[in-house]
């Protein structure tokens, strides 16, 4: 369910944009964005200068490995395979997998030597990555970016996350990445109240913990659903909706507080480049005080510990009247659908930052690479492998990323009119031609395969409805609701898409999930009074000794510093 309503809200968001241009299909071999240095390797009989197009003078066949999307008719006969083959005169020999079967077949094609010369969407861990790249199976790319990768380069050079994101801690690239930014995936832990209520109930947004507590209160004795039943849920939340942690952006009112999944979460801190341990520390006890209470008067949704999202649908949806008050999730559609058949999802806003009683108030930050996608192998020759660098490169051009994600002009986008404007409410660029209907599957695209750089800026440059309620603008509303987050983005967080060193992944790992549950049971427990937090505290920090937090906050701190 989380894996859809993600893919939910990026469709929409795909949705709200539209086309841009392209010379595209027309076939024109033109020099393409960036121009490429003083320094760029001459033109030889094999390639042309950086830059120009086609890549190479004669056709080359480059084999490589990708997923087939479900979605996708045939990757041969794709119409963004072809316009790609004519422009760069480079022909892919497709070795593909079904998508479901990506990871377990890309493992056992490199434990068994059976690999292709470019791997060109893989979902490469960091520890493949530094793995494969030891082996000598990856080959660095640093040298070949700095030659045949102006468009890549800029990309480096303009986000300031990127370079450290895909770097290794040998100082090796081993792969490119899909950069897709996400402006409302980066500010996640959000808050949403139901703002009908507060209205009809005379009530102010609240801005601290304390203000917090008594609209919660509010909501729970005062019936402003308006049933004559006191079966209002203050606050809701499900471990397994993205940033659904019940806790989550409360405690981040006391100290940082980084669950933005159920499987993630490192529970640690960066402060002046030293890390350290946030669930041993006063702070995250006086914020287990504060939600114990919160629970204690029944304020907290006793289930939120342990249902799932198809639950809180259910609760969004029912009949009779709307019961929740509040719940924490990235999305307010895991809740209630965006739609004009469900306008429940109307009556909510998101709640900036709350202010703690010590002053803190800010957001959990999660932008970054984790993943990356391409990777040139050493069973390229010396011209495959600047082939395919320049390729990649071409990949990250807007001209390329309109193309294989929308088809091509005047099919799937157009060029934006005089009036049109895109989420950020500027003029926009391009707009999406729809023909109305969902179609299952279609052949003039890529969708969202290989490397590609969809900045904030590009996302922001197809057009969208303005109306951040209407149906079809959930997107722009999301970022609108982010913007909210921004201001408090924590300085705090430990960094999302750090390299841990390979000799340490194995521990690494270990040690964070028998952490992590350890704190996460112990947190259960605490806010819902089972386990004293005055009386059992201590003991509570002590059985971190045991866990080895010392070993685990060296290794973290060992990769910050490599960083």
């Amino acid at each position: 369910m989380k894996t859809w309503k993600k893919s939910f809200s990026c469709v929409l968001g795909a949705a709200l944009c539209l086309s841009l241009v392209l010379s595209a299909c027309s076939g024109d071999s033109s020099t393409t964005t960036n121009t490429p240095s003083a320094s760029a390797p001459e033109a030889s009989d094999v390639f042309t200068p950086v830059g120009e197009y086609p890549i190479v003078n004669t056709p080359m066949t480059i084999k490589m490995f990708a997923p087939q999307y479900a979605v996708i008719e045939n990757m041969e006969t794709n119409t963004f395979t072809k316009y790609l083959q004519d422009k760069t005169n480079i022909q892919i020999k497709w070795d593909l997998v079904p998508e479901k079967a990506l990871n377990d077949r890309k493992q056992l094609m490199l434990a068994s030597g059976d690999y292709p010369e470019v791997i060109l969407h893989g979902s490469l861990t960091k520890e493949e990555q530094m793995k494969y790249g030891k082996e000598g199976v990856f080959i660095p790319l640093n040298d070949l970016i700095d030659k045949y990768a102006p468009n890549f380069k800029k990309a480096m050079a303009e986000l300031p996350y990127l370079e450290s994101s895909i770097t290794s801690p040998d100082g090796n690239i081993y792969a490119l990445p899909q950069v897709n930014e996400c402006y409302h995936c980066n500010y996640a832990q959000k808050l949403w109240i139901n703002q009908s209520w507060l209205e009809k109930l005379g009530l102010k947004m609240p801005s601290t913990t304390d203000e917090f507590y008594e609209v919660l209160k509010a909501f729970k004795e005062n019936d402003p659903n308006g049933n004559g039943i006191k079966d209002e849920i203050p606050l809701t939340g499900a471990d397994d909706m993205w940033a659904g942690n019940v806790a989550s952006f409360l405690m981040n009112s006391f100290i940082i507080d980084d669950q933005v999944d159920k499987d993630n979460g490192t529970f640690l801190q960066v402060k002046d480049g030293k890390v350290d341990f946030v669930a041993n520390k006063e702070e995250w006890k006086q914020g287990l005080l504060y939600l114990n209470k919160l629970y204690t008067e029944g304020l907290i949704d006793p289930a939120s510990f342990t249902q799932n999202s198809d639950a809180i649908q259910q609760l969004g949806n029912r009949q009779d009247a709307n019961v929740i008050g509040s719940i924490t999730t990235a999305l307010i559609s895991y809740a209630h659908s965006p739609d004009d058949k469900h306008p429940r999802h109307k009556e909510y806003v998101t709640v900036p930052p709350l202010k703690g009683p010590n002053g803190v108030q800010q957001e959990g930050y999660f932008a970054g690479v984790s993943v990356s996608q391409m990777a040139i192998t050493n069973k390229a020759t010396d011209e495959q492998k600047i082939a395919a660098i320049r390729l990649a490169d071409y990949l990250y051009t807007e001209e390329a990323i309109v193309n294989q994600e929308h088809g091509p002009e005047g099919e799937g986008w157009r060029k934006a009119e005089e009036g049109e404007l895109g989420m950020d409410g500027k003029p926009a660029t391009y707009a999406i031609i729809s023909d109305g209907e969902t179609k299952i599957t279609y052949n003039d695209r890529w969708d969202q395969l290989g490397p590609s750089l969809r900045t904030y800026q590009y996302r922001d440059s197809w057009a969208a409805l303005q109306d951040p309620l209407a149906e079809g603008a959930y997107e722009v509303r999301l970022k609108r609701e982010s913007a909210k987050y921004e201001p408090f983005q924590s300085k705090e967080n430990y960094p999302s898409s750090v390299f841990i060193a390979l000799e340490d992944t194995q521990v690494a790992a270990q040690l964070k999930t028998s952490i992590r549950d350890y704190v996460k049971s112990n947190m259960a427990q605490f806010i819902t009074g089972s386990k004293d937090i005055e009386k059992e505290w201590d003991s509570y920090v002590k059985g971190l000794d045991g866990l080895q937090l010392g070993q685990y906050i060296e290794i973290y701190q060992k990769a910050i510093d490599t960083k």
